[in-house]
């Protein structure tokens, strides 16, 4: 008799090799495929808190008022697409009540406008695509992929320079946990500003270079273990003028014990965060773990009815053994 597979067990057998193969590939080329920085990306963080401010109207420092941080960051995907990195366009404004809402962040007490260039993989920095300003260290406005429990050079605009974030343990934000990093700048000189010698107690100088201080009281800053993204931030800023060659300050620019992100940007981050730590997790162990067990099941399953689910069918009659009889 001739035995022939059934389509069921042919089916089962090549979904099980199927799977099988597709379980590596998820791990070895489309989780590295998911888990690069995207380019098209348009978000804004906002901080607020209380604290002090230079007031041109009245020339003198304030203090008690409301400051808000506003950052919004645009991928620029032209660029990112013809260089291969992330290409970031970061607006940052520094504002007080009656700045807000500015038509113009020019209004604002402080403004910047940056180009960040990083590598979507690894998140290093790559300096080309008009960067500016030219930076370093490891963790920027995100951290990498697959966050460790260790110390990180963060890179802080103001300062121009990099700061060693500790890692402080973990801490739940929105309900959502994350790995808690602090750090600190202490007073730094980061430029000079020519102003009225009034201000920085030379009164007989109508103008002067002052030299520009910032520090940092505290960098709190929470992130997404799995993505690297900041679901939340506070700092302490401070910025002072001081006479040259002086150790005393004579003006404050800026400075707040705390400012850090509102509940609204806290809770878009923290769902941002969620999405794509669950998605990278689908990819890189739910999925493959799955269809490696899957895989197997249909495997032997459609073996075992290759071997003994076949159907039987009745050969065809050997003419050459047959003879007729004499009537």
């Amino acid at each position: 008799m001739r035995r022939t597979a059934s389509p069921l067990s042919l089916f089962l057998l090549g979904a099980g090799v199927f799977l099988l193969v597709l379980a590596p590939l998820l791990v070895w080329y489309v989780q590295p495929q998911a888990k690069r920085t995207p380019i098209d990306t348009d978000t804004t963080t906002v901080f607020t808190g209380t604290g002090s401010y230079f007031d041109t109207g009245e020339v003198e420092t304030v203090t008690g008022k409301e400051i808000t941080i506003t950052r919004q960051v645009r991928g620029d995907v032209a660029d990112s697409l013809k260089s291969g990195n992330a290409v970031w366009d970061v607006s940052t404004s520094v504002d007080h009540s009656e700045t807000l809402p500015a038509s113009d962040p020019r209004d604002a007490l402080q403004w910047t406008m940056e180009r960040w260039v990083t590598d979507r993989y690894t998140n290093e920095p790559v300096h080309c695509c008009e960067e500016s300003p030219t930076f370093d260290g490891e963790a920027y406005l995100k951290f990498p992929f697959d966050v460790e429990r260790r110390a990180y050079r963060w890179w802080d605009s103001t300062l121009g320079g990099v700061v060693r974030l500790e890692y402080a343990g973990e801490r739940k934000i929105q309900g959502y946990e994350g790995y808690l990093f602090k750090g600190k700048v202490e007073p730094t000189r980061t430029g000079v500003r020519q102003v009225p010698g009034v201000l920085v107690d030379r009164p007989k100088t109508p103008q002067i270079l002052a030299e520009e201080w910032y520090s940092n009281s505290g960098i709190e800053l929470v992130v997404d273990q799995r993505t690297g993204r900041i679901i939340n931030a506070a700092i302490g800023p401070k910025k002072t003028l001081r006479a040259p060659g002086s150790s005393k300050d004579a003006v404050t620019l800026l400075e707040s014990k705390r400012v850090e992100f509102t509940e609204e940007t806290q809770k878009k981050q923290v769902e941002l965060a969620s999405a794509d730590s669950k998605r990278l997790a689908l990819l890189g162990g739910t999925l493959p773990a799955g269809a490696v067990a899957l895989g197997l099941v249909l495997t032997l399953v459609g073996t075992v009815l290759v071997v003994r689910g076949r159907r039987s069918e009745p050969e065809a009659p050997n003419t050459h053994m047959m003879t007729n009889s004499p009537t």
